[in-house]
């Protein structure tokens, strides 16, 4: 028997991922980034096969970190955790600054960035885990302090993407129903309720194509509380 919640238990930050060029780049929510050794400093990263940014990141040869603050802001972990790469230009709009690799760098909500020269890749199932070899780093804010994943899922309310390694099924989490007339719905991207009672419209009767007036989440993945 697996327990689900034990594995919101291991501790995680929060980071946009980047990879490509000034032409061609893209990037994306990641909380697994860490540290493999000290001495050069190497560290790894996972990406879903199906991001856009896997592919960016295997033809460059290179990414970027960029770590978020605490408050960082819903549009860029919306853009970058709920939207594809291949739909939108993630990039624009931003706040990008080029690396001594060329390689896009995020800097809207972050307070450090590192950026990294690919050494290796290991195929771990439904992800490529990217080991880099630290390029440059730099602390854009030595006093805010970093957004981790507990943070963001106790605070913000948010959950993980359907790509990200640590997403989990909802039906793996959903509560039984409490026996009430009226239940309320959370959507697991960005935790807004949906309550039955205060909307006066059962939750089911909503359309197919409704979707969460917040963060534009699809009906089909809101959690019955």
């Amino acid at each position: 028997m697996i327990d689900y919640k034990a594995l919101f238990k291991v501790s995680y930050g929060l980071y946009v991922v980047c990879s490509g060029s000034e032409e061609n780049g893209n990037g994306y929510i990641s909380n697994t980034v860490f540290q493999v050794t000290s001495d050069p400093p190497r560290f790894a990263t996972c990406c879903n096969k199906e991001n856009h940014t896997a592919g960016l990141i295997r033809k460059s040869g290179v990414f970027s970190v960029s770590v978020l603050q605490i408050d960082a802001g819903a549009g860029t972990i919306g853009t970058f955790g709920y939207k594809s790469g291949k739909d939108t230009d993630k990039l624009k709009g931003m706040n990008v600054r080029y690396g001594e690799t060329g390689v896009p760098i995020v800097i809207n909500d972050a307070i450090a960035f590192l950026e990294f020269r690919m050494v290796e890749t290991i195929d771990v199932g439904t992800h490529l885990m990217f080991i880099g070899e630290l390029v440059h780093a730099e602390v854009l804010d030595d006093e805010a302090e970093p957004l981790t994943y507990l943070y963001y899922r106790k605070v913000k309310k948010g959950a993980a993407p359907k790509n990200a390694p640590t997403y989990i099924d909802k039906s793996k989490l959903e509560k039984a129903a409490d026996g009430k007339d009226f239940a309320k719905y959370e959507c697991p991207a960005c935790g807004y309720i949906y309550d039955e009672e205060k909307e006066g419209v059962k939750f089911d009767d909503l359309p197919d194509d409704w979707v969460c007036p917040v963060c534009g989440e699809e009906k089909s993945e809101f959690i019955k509380l």
